[in-house]
């Protein structure tokens, strides 16, 4: 694409293969021509996907926008299979070596990535809260923000406990399972009915790569996505910020790491749309005097009138002597004549409403 911001790629074949292999976050593809002996060399590309990256198989006559690297096939009609990134986070560059401080994949070298945790606690990556340590791609290669809400949900673990904390426990536990005595089969019932922390790291997404989960073009995969979210945007789960500024979802109380000056945020939870009648108020038992302050109340103009009464009198401009209390009274032969006793019932009520002495 014009406006794509990676290098550009050095490769011209009439009829070429691709292959691809994926490890964390990053994915590799192997452009090899078919005629290996008149083609090019291979071309590796290896690249990130940021937060919307992507590749899509789509007609070349119907490019999706941000279509930033496009792969055309032989077909007539020809689709092209496009690297789409609106955000443009995403990046790919040239050759085959993956980023050297990212650790082993937590999906496809499960062994390996849970040996580079245990072996290296005494690191001061391990002093930060687990939540943002589970970011750390040195270590946890492939875990992102959704899955490391739902990974501490369902073991939880509140996210700003420290790292080294929770995890030196796995090595104690570590030990426990190369006790000669547990046969291979008791190891693995202990395994699946207890998964630890690592364990997690690997079965979670795992979920989401076999079931092919997270596929916001198709609305069907879509909602079940949003379905298998047990904390992430879950209403009635509480948020805060970490001090990379990502947000962190949880239940529960946030640990003894939590940034200070912030409060939970709580996720609203989906109203009902029947609402649930009130139950009535029993009705107090009178005695003659609150009677006879009920049957006054009956007679008295509201204070939201008589606030708008005394503005328009201050309107009117200054009144005289004992008048200041009373209302000014006009003839209006459109209006009916107000009754004696409420004229002096509403008199009596603006002294009041002035702090004067009731007239007598």
């Amino acid at each position: 694409s014009p406006v794509g911001r990676g290098p550009e790629v050095p490769f011209r074949s009439e009829a070429y293969s691709i292959s691809a292999i994926a490890r964390g976050k990053e994915l590799r593809l192997t452009l090899s021509a078919l005629d290996a002996a008149a083609g090019p060399p291979p071309q590796d590309l290896v690249f990130r996907f940021g937060m919307s990256g992507s590749f899509r198989l789509c007609p070349a006559a119907e490019l999706p926008r941000h279509a930033h690297l496009r792969f055309l096939t032989r077909e007539s009609p020809p689709r092209a299979l496009c690297f789409v990134d609106p955000r443009r986070f995403g990046s790919w560059r040239l050759g085959d070596a993956w980023q050297p401080e990212r650790g082993p994949c937590v999906v496809s070298e499960y062994q390996a990535f849970r040996e580079n945790v245990l072996k290296n606690l005494d690191d001061r990556a391990f002093d930060k809260p687990i939540c943002e340590v589970l970011l750390n791609q040195k270590y946890f290669n492939g875990i992102g923000n959704y899955l490391r809400a739902e990974i501490l949900y369902r073991l939880k673990i509140p996210p700003f406990e420290k790292a080294r904390t929770v995890l030196e426990a796995l090595q104690e536990q570590e030990k426990k399972k190369k006790d000669l005595s547990l046969i291979l089969s008791k190891k693995v019932k202990l395994r699946q009915e207890n998964p630890d922390l690592l364990e997690l790291c690997h079965t979670v997404p795992t979920e989401v790569i076999t079931t092919e989960l997270l596929d916001p073009e198709h609305s069907d995969n879509y909602a079940a996505f949003k379905n298998w979210l047990q904390c992430y945007l879950v209403p009635g789960m509480s948020s805060l910020r970490d001090r990379n500024g990502r947000t962190i979802w949880f239940q529960g109380e946030p640990g003894p790491m939590a940034p200070k000056g912030q409060r939970p945020r709580k996720a609203p939870r989906k109203k009902s749309p029947q609402l649930k009648a009130e139950p009535e108020a029993p009705s107090p038992k009178l005695t003659p005097r609150a009677s006879k302050q009920r049957r006054r109340a009956a007679v008295k103009t509201p204070k939201s009138e008589l606030k708008e009464e005394e503005k328009e009198e201050e309107a009117d401009g200054p009144r005289e002597g004992h008048a200041r209390g009373r209302r000014k009274v006009t003839a209006a032969p459109a209006l009916p004549e107000v009754p004696l006793s409420v004229r002096r019932s509403r008199r009596i009520s603006a002294h009041r409403c002035k702090g004067a002495a009731p007239a007598v």
